[in-house]
Parts: structure tokens; sequence; C-alpha cells
């Protein structure tokens, strides 16, 4: 948890048990008056209700971006049966309440389409090669790996950082556009509720790989 100024950051696990604990209880306990969620429009409606990905979706970002979003989602899925957690609980939870206490949501990530078509457009050769070899190795469900992990826990600064630079170094295309790109965006977007908002009590609730450099920037006021 981060806090600057009128401004509570929770960084969370979209598969955690403890991170849907944590946010009932700090809009429980401390009663913001705006929840920020890392989501654009077409994923919170996603998330709130029915939606079947189709043709006409795969066309819109790309066939390489549409492929990566799936296997995304797919490997989620996955996860998030080990622990009995539908992926995006933590989400869904915070927009229950925020309904419930009628506190306003802001929706701080980018266009999901616009992040998909930025990384159609930049992966490169190198980087879907070896995502089809760490998938056909088996790389994320291997016993070794699996076990660093407490499925159930948000992970903590030490791997998450570990977890991030291996990101970095074997798939650039995918930090930049995933990552990167996407802390500057929601960082901007806070700021801007913070200007706005200066009597206010605002919790965003954002994944803790962005958690730490979305702060950062924040506080440095470090916007490109």
């Amino acid at each position: 948890m981060q806090k600057y100024n009128n401004l509570t950051i929770i960084g969370t696990s979209h598969i955690s048990i403890q991170s849907i604990n944590e946010v009932k209880k700090f809009i429980g306990e401390f009663k913001p008056e705006i929840i920020a969620l890392e989501l654009d429009e077409k994923r919170y409606i996603a998330l709130t209700q029915k939606h079947k990905s189709s043709v006409k979706d795969m066309l819109k970002v790309g066939l390489k971006g549409y492929f990566l979003s799936i296997i995304g989602a797919y490997i989620q899925r996955k996860l998030g049966k080990l622990v009995g957690v539908k992926p995006g609980s933590e989400m869904i939870t915070a927009i229950k309440l925020a309904k419930k206490h009628k506190l306003k949501i802001a929706l701080i990530d980018q266009d999901i389409e616009i992040t998909l078509k930025k990384l159609n457009k930049n992966i490169t050769f190198k980087e879907k090669f070896r995502i089809l070899k760490d998938i056909l190795k088996g790389v994320i469900f291997k016993k070794g790996v699996v076990e660093k992990f407490d499925l159930t826990k948000v992970p903590n600064e030490e791997l998450i950082e570990i977890v991030i630079n291996k990101v970095k170094e074997d798939y650039p295309s995918i930090y930049n556009v995933l990552i990167k790109e996407r802390n500057e965006i929601m960082a901007k977007a806070l700021n801007k509720i913070i200007d706005k908002e200066k009597d206010k009590q605002i919790l965003a609730i954002i994944g803790a790989g962005h958690e730490k450099e979305v702060i950062r920037i924040i506080r440095n006021q470090d916007f490109s």
C-alpha cells in the first residue's frame, strides 16, 4: 500500500484472496469517496457483463495482439482455478462496494484496443518465438516456478521486481506496452484526479507490478 496526499494505492494480484480482503477492509474502514480502477471502459463492461470474444474483436486489434490477450486470459483462468478465485475478483468486489456505498468510480487504464494494437505492432519475431518456446516447455506451470508463488497472496516487492526485470529482458516490447506505458498513463490519470478532487479521499486499485512505479511517477511528477 502506498500513499500520496489524498491518494492511497493498493497493489493487488488479480487472483488473490488477500487482495479481495484488503479491498473490502480498506473501503469498509476508510470510506474513500473515489475508487480508481486499473480498467478501461471495455474491460469494465467485460467484468460486469457477459461478453464473448469474436472475429470482430480480433480484426480490431490484430491477430498477434488478440492471440496474446487470449493466452494471458487463459493463464489467469488456469491459475485462478488453483486458488478458487475468478480473475479480476478484487476489481469486481471494489465495483460492488462502490455501488453499494454510492462512491464514484474512475477508470484509469488505457483503452484495451489501443494497448493490444500497440502490442500487435511492436512485438518482435524473437519475442513471439520465445513465447511459443516457453509455452511448449511449460515454463509457467513447472513445479519449481509455481512453488515460488503463494497464489492466494500478493507477491512481495522483491519477487515482483525479479519478474518485471525478467519480462523487461526477455520481452522488451511486451514490457514497454503492457507495463511501462500503462504505468505512465495510469499515473497521469491519477494525478488529474488528485488535482481535481483535492478534498476527497481516493483509493486506486492496480496490479502490484504497477504500484511502485506509478506512485514514483506521481511523487516526482515525472510525466513524459
